[in-house]
C-alpha cells in the first residue's frame, strides 16, 4: 500500500522527465521538479485550499445545529431522516454534479469560489450530521436544562455548552469534511469550465495533459498536494479516535 506513495516521492526527487528511467532509490536528489510543479500548480493549491475551507465552514455550521436537533429534540421521522442522509452518500457524485450544473448555471455558480465550496461541503455534510448527531446523542440534557435555568435561550446553550463539548466530534467531522473536499475531482471538473477557479485535483489532471512527459513535475504537485492532508491528520489524530469513539459509550 506504501510503495506507490514511495514512488511517486522518489519520482519526484530525481531530476529524469521519463517515468521508465526512474530509479528505485534516488541516488541524487533533486528539488528542481517542486520548483516548477510550484510555479505550475502554485495557484491550484491555493485555491483547493481556499475552497477545502469553505466547504468545512459551510458543512460544520449545517451540520452541528442539524445533529443537535436530531439527537435532542425528539423529532417525529428522526430516524427516517438520518437513514435517508446516509442513503445520500451512496448516490454517485457524477450524477449530483450534473443537476448541479444545470442549477448552477441559472444561478450564476458556475466557474465560482461559492459554487464549488457549497458543492464540497455536501460532500462532508452527511457524514458530519450522523457522527455529530452520534455524540450528542450521549451530552445529558440536564446539563443544557441547567443552562437555560440560568437564563441561557436554547441557541445560547448550543453554542456555549454543547458545542464545546462537542469539540473532539466537530474537529474529526470538520477533518473529514477538509480531505473531503481537497480529493474532489468530479465537482471540479464538472462545475468549472475555466480556469478561474481550478483547485489541484484538475490542476493536476491538466498537467497530465500538457506535460505528460515531465512526471517529475507531476510527482512533485502530488506529493505536495498530499503535504496538507498527511499534516492535518497527523495533527488531529487524537481528536479523531476521541470524536470517532465519543459517541459509543453513554
Amino acid at each position: 500500500m506504501l510503495f506507490p506513495v514511495y514512488w511517486m516521492i522518489s519520482t519526484a526527487l530525481q531530476p529524469d522527465s521519463a517515468v521508465a528511467a526512474a530509479r528505485l532509490v534516488p541516488t541524487s536528489p533533486d528539488f528542481g521538479n517542486f520548483a516548477r510543479a510550484l510555479e505550475t500548480q502554485g495557484g491550484s493549491l491555493l485555491t483547493s485550499i481556499v475552497v477545502s475551507l469553505g466547504a468545512v465552514v459551510v458543512c460544520l455550521t449545517l451540520a452541528a445545529p442539524a445533529a443537535y436537533g436530531l439527537a435532542q429534540f425528539g423529532l417525529r421521522g428522526g430516524r427516517a431522516i438520518v437513514f435517508g442522509t446516509l442513503i445520500t452518500q451512496m448516490v454517485p457524485s457524477i450524477v449530483v454534479a450534473n443537476a448541479l450544473y444545470n442549477a448552477y448555471a441559472e444561478l450564476n455558480l458556475v466557474n465560482s469560489y461559492l459554487g464549488l465550496i457549497l458543492a464540497d461541503a455536501s460532500l462532508g455534510l452527511p457524514f458530519a450530521i450522523v457522527l455529530l448527531r452520534a455524540f450528542m446523542v450521549s451530552i445529558p440534557t440536564e446539563v443544557v436544562e441547567a443552562a437555560m435555568v440560568d437564563g441561557a435561550n436554547r441557541f445560547t446553550a448550543f453554542c456555549r455548552i454543547v458545542l464545546p463539548m462537542s469539540r473532539n466530534a466537530l474537529i474529526t467531522a470538520g477533518l473529514f469534511a477538509f480531505l473531503f473536499a481537497w480529493a474532489d475531482f468530479v465537482f471540479a471538473l464538472t462545475l468549472n469550465t475555466t480556469d478561474d477557479v481550478k483547485p489541484v485535483t484538475l490542476g493536476i489532471y491538466q498537467f497530465i495533459g500538457a506535460h505528460v512527459s515531465d512526471w517529475g513535475a507531476v510527482m512533485a504537485t502530488a506529493v505536495l498536494s498530499a503535504i496538507p492532508a498527511a499534516v492535518l491528520l497527523i495533527a488531529a489524530q487524537k481528536y479523531i479516535a476521541a470524536g470517532i469513539t465519543g459517541g459509543s459509550v453513554k
